[in-house]
């Protein structure tokens, strides 16, 4: 099963690093994952979510985010529309679920006679 990460959001932030205090560093992303199969792709319901400082090469932590941070954070978290959660079949899984029904099918009416 493989997986494969959607990029909803990315914006670059002008406020302070709270580990370096550079202002032209941080950037937040909003990532929502599908699990890609050979029958189907399912979009998980959840959204991961980085703050990523590209002067210190830290990943900032929620616990570390000041009041600047999280206004901005809730602002950009507006902006980014996770995809709907469900189940999307590929066209062999429509194949299998046909021919079973057709064996079945057969089976019950040779069985009839």
């Amino acid at each position: 099963m493989n997986t494969i990460e959607q990029i909803l959001h990315i914006a670059k932030l002008k406020n302070n690093c709270p580990v370096c205090y550079a202002t032209d560093g941080l950037e937040i992303s909003f990532i929502q994952e599908e699990h890609e199969n050979k029958y189907y792709n399912k979009i998980k319901k959840e959204v991961s979510e980085t703050l990523y400082c590209h002067s210190c090469k830290n990943i900032i932590y929620p616990v570390n985010w000041n009041e600047d941070i999280e206004r901005v954070y809730q602002y950009h978290k507006k902006q980014a529309k996770p995809k709907s959660a469900q189940i999307q079949l590929k066209p062999i899984t429509y194949s299998v679920v046909i021919g079973i029904l057709l064996v079945l099918f057969v089976v019950f009416y040779v069985a009839s006679l």
